[in-house]
């Protein structure tokens, strides 16, 4: 490590090119940002769905028992009932060849928010019989549970592989691998041993539910408690080399910068390798308490399809 020359920290960096290539990791780093933005985009579709709902409903322009309410239900129902395809398409042979998987999820995606939200419609937001009842509510438990279910998804879809792939490279370029003989943080020792006490305490833990529910939950918090101490760390060791080698300032604020930068992704490479099993855990007991939900949903449907018409 040249400490006499602020740049030294780009080789932490440059290295990357030596375990999968920079396109392969700028590939990488696209599809996270792209993964993330679609993340952001259905949250906010489904919060303004449910706030628009309310605002339409308050407006007094139709009852769930009039003409209006009862085509607005009757869509809504055919929506959630074609929500069964996908299923259809995923799990059964015949069904395989009926186009991409990934496009029949994103029509699941998008009958699973405009469904309940005609049935929202519908409903007006008030219940005025059991069966109703029973039918509305399990709509709102499917409906939220598959908002859960696909944020643990996009979590566990991108294989336990790709993650140690990642913290394998962040460990090179950070210098942390057993085969280096020096660290890129050597000027900071305290952060090294801080990266390395973190990484094998989560990755070396126990399984167990207790466990799992620590790295999805609290996992993420001490990500962020150790990056905060781990810049503090930093910050005494970059001053004096700066000083004793007369770094600019606009040198010293990009080696902190590019220190920074390489503490981060280092535990969040952890952290996602840690919570992948997590996830996974989680995944599986999802799918057990989602499909009962489902099948309640049409059954309570079916029932208040036929008591509407039989009353």
């Amino acid at each position: 490590m040249d400490a006499r020359n602020p740049g030294f920290l780009d080789s932490a960096f440059a290295r990357t090119n030596q375990t999968s290539g920079s396109g392969a990791a700028a590939d990488r780093e696209r599809g996270l940002g792209s993964s993330l933005l679609v993340d952001v985009l259905v949250y906010l579709a489904i919060v303004t769905v449910v706030l628009a709902a309310w605002q339409i409903s308050r407006m007094g322009l139709f009852k769930a028992g009039d003409r209006v309410g009862y085509w607005i239900g009757f869509a809504g129902a055919m929506m959630m009932l074609l929500l069964f395809s996908y299923p259809l398409r995923k799990h059964f042979h015949f069904a395989r060849n009926w186009g991409p998987t990934k496009g029949w999820l994103m029509v699941h995606m998008m009958l699973g928010v405009g469904g309940p939200f005609l049935i929202l419609l519908h409903s007006t937001f008030s219940i005025r019989s059991l069966n109703a009842a029973v039918a509305f509510y399990s709509m709102l438990v499917v409906a939220i549970s598959g908002v859960v279910g696909r944020f643990i998804y996009a979590r566990v879809n991108r294989g336990l592989h790709g993650e140690k792939v990642e913290l394998r490279e962040l460990q090179t370029r950070a210098g942390l691998e057993e085969a280096d003989a020096r660290s890129r943080l050597a000027f900071a020792p305290a952060v090294e041993v801080r990266l390395i006490a973190f990484e094998q305490r989560e990755l070396q833990s126990l399984h167990g539910w207790f466990n799992y529910t620590r790295q999805v939950f609290w996992l993420p918090l001490q990500q962020w408690l150790t990056y905060y101490r781990c810049t503090l760390d930093l910050r005494g060791p970059l001053r004096l080399l700066a000083q004793r080698e007369q770094w600019a300032p606009g040198e010293l604020l990009n080696a902190e910068r590019k220190s920074r930068q390489l503490v981060w992704q280092y535990l969040h490479a952890v952290t996602r390798v840690a919570q992948f099993t997590a996830y996974a855990r989680f995944f599986s007991l999802w799918h057990v308490a989602h499909i009962p939900f489902v099948y309640m949903l049409l059954v309570s449907a079916v029932v208040h399809v036929i008591a509407v018409h039989a009353y």
